[in-house]
């Protein structure tokens, strides 16, 4: 027998049973509506000129901006011109479907005071060294999300201007252009979700988290680090603000720099652990596992986890060369680079620890589905193609020998990415189709190119579904999606398909290498373990010129298979997924080092920076238990 187990979704208010809340959508019905789920592709990761932040890269991209540009618009990046507007034309080739916009929420009131000549406060010393706008402009606001106990600068919010009531005016202009963008028609071309970031930096390490809603019905003010200075109390106040036709969800991003500290299941001393795992599990389904601060898959050599090197955990490091390895003990100074390096600040040892949890509570706190996104501070969202890479932070990557750079005082540079992209099986292109794929976590993460995937788990499926011409509604009525858990009673079957990205005339799309699947699972002597399965294709073929970066002939358009674990234990919690590989095509570095005279490039053209880059999609996990 064979129980296919409805995931948690976080819904706030008067709903029962995982259904969704009773939202009236004030739009016309989708005309296209496919029960067996389309893929609709977005990010859920950018930042404007409302991020203090981005405001000091000479971003003066605003929200109606973003949207546009998410639509398929050029917007104007740095360097500026003399009236102060940009001279760099920036457009995506394709368009999104979907996306949020999630400026930080710490300073939305201050940026709007400091950059407004007619404000009470334009002439605070920390206003004045704002718009001196350069990286210890940046430093002297950050480093106070860092302080476990922040305080806002009180030469501006005690006395000069109403910091909080700035921010809900903020917020709300940003609230008025994402309704305005949303496509409430029978086309249902484009979905506009209403978002922020939470940005707690406490002890240097990031801990933060974008906000996603699911309808138009949302708190009157976003909830920062100021107000609420740790995770759970950010998930209360969203329990307590977001209610009736409110729904919400939080997702964890850049693990990289957490030095272990960002998936650490804090139990206050009075509190029930296996409450607590339940209720972290209900807020944050989803982990954003690639943006332009690099891969947060996996990293070799880590303790705690039993395995056999896997090259392929070499991509896109932000770290490179030898860490030192935190073991059991979180460290600090994650978001500077600094710091050791914790296995919990990869997916793969997030997991894990989520099965131990569930061992000894009943509870697994971490059944994360994954995303990427760009975290783009150009307010650029989905602009990830390796061929075409403008920078994400403005006036600090805007030329080639500043995308090239070692990282300094300024976070960007040669270990910047273009980042990815979130790709959803929705049964249409709507906020509350979209935000329930998220929350059933039906839904994939890829490094830029759009690759369709599906990925199935049961038992006793047809091992010859590849072949079937109805494989998709076969497979889709006997077995459980990405994101799913799967009660088994016999060894367990994994069904994954994958399409090349065909690309465009301007940028053609690479060709698959291969498909496999990571294993997760505790041992029965209590250790955590992890196997790489080649499934499908081949491991070398197709490829790229280095001369030129042309694609070279090789590769598949499409790879299926059908794998059964031989060596399943329905003792032990185990967790699959599948990563899908390109060929390798030349890493936007390398191509910006071609575009120079040999004899003009920098040291990092030959340095170890790798020159060509496997592309690829990360599906969610699907969670596996004997029945």
């Amino acid at each position: 027998m064979r129980l296919r187990i409805q995931p948690l979704l976080v819904l706030l208010g008067p709903a029962c049973d995982g259904d969704p809340p009773a939202v009236v959508p004030d739009r016309e019905p989708c005309a296209h509506h496919e029960p067996l789920r389309s893929l609709w592709w977005g990010d859920l990761h950018v930042h404007t000129a409302a991020s203090f932040d981005a405001w000091t890269y000479d971003i003066r991209v605003e929200a109606e901006d973003a949207w546009a540009f998410a639509k398929g618009e050029t917007v104007m990046l740095p360097p500026l011109d003399a009236s102060g507007a940009g001279t760099r034309p920036a457009r995506l080739d394709r368009p999104l479907d979907f996306a949020a916009l999630t400026d930080h929420a710490e300073y939305l009131g201050e940026v709007s005071a400091c950059t407004d000549p007619t404000s009470p406060a334009w002439d605070a010393q920390p206003c004045q060294d704002y718009r001196e706008a350069n990286a210890q402009a940046v430093r002297r606001f950050g480093v106070l999300l860092s302080d476990p106990e922040p305080q806002r600068f009180a030469e501006i919010c005690e006395g000069a201007v109403d910091c909080l009531g700035l921010a809900t005016s903020a917020w709300r202009r940003a609230r008025d252009a994402a309704e305005a963008a949303y496509d409430r028609s029978a086309d249902c071309s484009f979905t506009a979700l209403h978002g922020y970031e939470w940005s707690g930096t406490p002890n240097v390490a990031n801990h933060h988290r974008n906000v996603i809603f699911r309808s138009s019905k949302v708190p009157g003010t976003p909830t920062s680090y100021f107000e609420e200075p740790t995770a759970r109390g950010l998930w209360q106040a969203l329990e307590r603000d977001c209610r009736g036709d409110c729904a919400v969800l939080a997702i964890p991003h850049n693990t990289n720099a957490s030095n272990g500290q960002l998936f650490q299941l804090d139990v206050p001393v009075d509190a029930d652990p296996a409450a607590e795992a339940a209720f972290r599990a209900r807020m944050e389904p989803l982990i954003e596992v690639y943006q332009h601060k690099a891969d947060s898959e996996c990293r070799d050599g880590l303790s705690g986890i039993l395995g056999e090197p896997d090259e392929q955990c070499a991509f896109e490091k932000w770290r490179r060369g030898p860490v030192e390895d935190c073991g059991d003990t979180p460290g600090a100074g994650g978001l500077t680079a600094n710091g050791c390096v914790h296995r919990l600040d990869f997916l793969r040892g997030i997991l894990l620890e989520g099965l131990r949890y569930e061992l000894d509570l009943g509870v697994n706190p971490f059944t994360l589905g994954v995303i990427a996104s760009t975290d783009t501070h150009s307010g650029t969202p989905g602009l990830v193609r390796e061929q075409d890479y403008r920078g994400h932070l403005g006036n600090v990557e805007d030329d080639v020998s500043e995308r090239l750079a070692e990282p300094g005082l300024n976070p960007g540079g040669i270990v910047n990415s273009p980042g990815g992209l979130v790709a959803v099986w929705a049964e249409e292109n709507s906020r509350e189709a979209i935000f329930d794929a998220l929350s059933r976590r039906e839904v994939y993460g890829t490094s830029g190119p759009r690759i369709p995937v599906r990925f199935f788990g049961g038992v006793d499926l047809d091992p010859d579904l590849c072949q079937d011409p109805d494989w998709l509604e076969k497979v889709d009525a006997a077995a459980v999606p990405m994101g799913g858990r799967l009660a088994a009673d016999g060894a367990p079957s994994f069904l994954v398909h994958a399409l090349a990205d065909p690309g465009t005339a301007t940028f053609p799309g690479q060709s698959l290498e291969r498909i496999q699947i990571i294993k997760g699972w505790i041992d029965d002597q209590g250790d955590a373990r992890i196997e790489v399965i080649d499934v499908a294709g081949e491991a070398g073929v197709g490829g790229v010129d280095p001369d030129t970066c042309d694609l070279m002939d090789g590769g598949a358009a499409s790879l299926c298979a059908m794998w059964t674990d031989p060596d399943w234990d329905a003792d032990a919690p185990t967790f699959y997924y599948a990563r899908v590989l390109e060929a390798p095509t030349c890493r936007w570095s390398w191509r910006d080092c071609l575009s120079l005279p040999e004899d003009e490039r920098p040291g990092t053209c030959w340095d170890e920076t790798p020159r060509f880059v496997q592309e690829r999609a990360w599906t969610s996990p699907i969670q596996v238990r004997g029945s």
